[in-house]
């Protein structure tokens, strides 16, 4: 019985610490990413039609000349000669002119589309694409991009981008008052490009998938790669760095695919960053992870405040005196320093002693920035200083 009782409570032992190791490990796909397996930026130039007056109009000249090209191309001759043998050369040039008045530069804008290719991306599919005005256009809301090609860094042409676009920002002004609501010069469009072509990646050809580690950290590496190996055995996975494990694929795509998601889902306790203090300047924010430690040290930290006061008054001369009214400006300055109390780090204190100590003398969070500053100038304060 005695034994039975034993054998349990030694399983339910077990099954805790299983429980908490799983708990506190992250898979390996939340800490790496695929070598080759990335997005590729796009990038093109086009022109938005249709609007309602809130275009470049006549301001840049370079919403003409794109328009003029882009007519040029489908056959459509906008300010060229006149062939009509009937007509004079009073009657061409009229016409001609007659032909620019009738182009509403005013409806149209010229603007930069960007989009994202997703990895894998094959030709037929549909991506997001955002589009920005680049002239004077007050708005693009109401209008549609026309035919526009979307290029890589290499200059090859990925996608076409076309549609309505969807613009949230408004802005309406009257009588000299004017209101803006986000930002009506840039909108989105929805599926609005389509691949043309595909971006080769290594995956599918190379001898070894690269797992490049997010964080740089060769304790994590480490056991990203003894987990790999435990799973599928010893020679399995190698770390190259602290930052890449090259690891045996099949040659099949098929089960080069299979054996990536087993890979992808296994678990692994990374290893505790290192230690880092995390201040943003502008907003006062200082955020201090738990392996910060510091040193013996005694803190004290006080402002100063000068109070100018100043006090205006009028001097008149005595009855009978042979004298003149002044204003005469008397100034009371008074200098304040709290007497705020010393406080002391014994070596090796740890976040929480670190914050209690700060929160005890009351210090506001730029007081605490300038602390955590001073405490690493003075060689105290065992952590990296990162300011953003």
């Amino acid at each position: 019985m005695f034994t039975v009782k034993r054998t349990m409570l030694l399983g339910a032992l077990v099954t805790a610490l299983l429980v908490a190791s799983t708990a506190a490990a992250d898979r390996i796909k939340d800490l790496t990413d695929v070598a080759g397996v990335r997005a590729n930026k796009l990038i093109g130039f086009g022109l938005v039609v249709g609007l309602q007056g809130s275009g470049d109009g006549k301001d840049l000249p370079l919403t003409a000349q794109a328009l003029k090209t882009m007519l040029s191309g489908l056959g459509v001759s906008v300010d060229g000669p006149v062939s009509d043998y009937d007509l004079g050369d009073q009657m061409a040039a009229l016409a001609v002119q007659n032909a620019k008045k009738e182009l509403k530069l005013e409806n149209v804008a010229a603007v930069i589309v960007t989009a994202e290719l997703p990895p894998f991306a094959k030709p037929g599919q549909r991506i997001d694409v955002n589009v920005a005005a680049i002239g004077v256009a007050e708005s693009l809301r109401g209008g549609s991009l026309i035919m526009t090609q979307l290029r890589g860094v290499d200059g090859q042409t990925y996608a076409l981008a076309q549609g309505a676009m969807t613009v949230t920002g408004i802005s309406a002004d009257a009588a000299g008052s004017s209101i803006q609501i986000g930002v009506p010069t840039a909108g989105r469009i929805p599926n609005g490009a389509t691949v043309e072509r595909r971006v080769e990646t290594p995956f599918d050809s190379a001898d070894h998938i690269v797992l490049n580690v997010r964080d740089v950290d060769f304790s994590t590496s480490n056991a990203i790669t003894e987990a790999i190996n435990l799973a599928f055995g010893p020679g399995v996975a190698s770390a190259i760095d602290g930052v890449s494990i090259a690891v045996m694929a099949p040659r099949d795509s098929s089960q080069r695919v299979t054996f990536l998601s087993m890979i992808e889902n296994l678990d692994v306790t990374p290893g505790e960053p290192s230690a880092r203090v995390v201040i943003n300047s502008r907003t006062g924010t200082a955020v201090i992870n738990r392996n910060v430690k510091v040193t013996a040290v005694a803190v004290t930290h006080g402002a100063i405040s000068v109070n100018i006061s100043a006090t205006n008054e009028v001097s008149q001369p005595g009855p009978f005196a042979d004298g003149e009214t002044v204003g005469v400006q008397n100034a009371d300055i008074v200098v304040t320093e709290p007497n705020n109390k010393m406080f002391l780090f014994q070596p090796g204190v740890d976040l929480r002693q670190i914050v209690d100590a700060v929160n005890q003398v009351g210090a506001s969070p730029s007081s605490l920035i300038a602390i955590l500053e001073a405490l690493k100038s003075s060689g105290s304060l065992r952590a990296e200083l990162v300011v953003i």
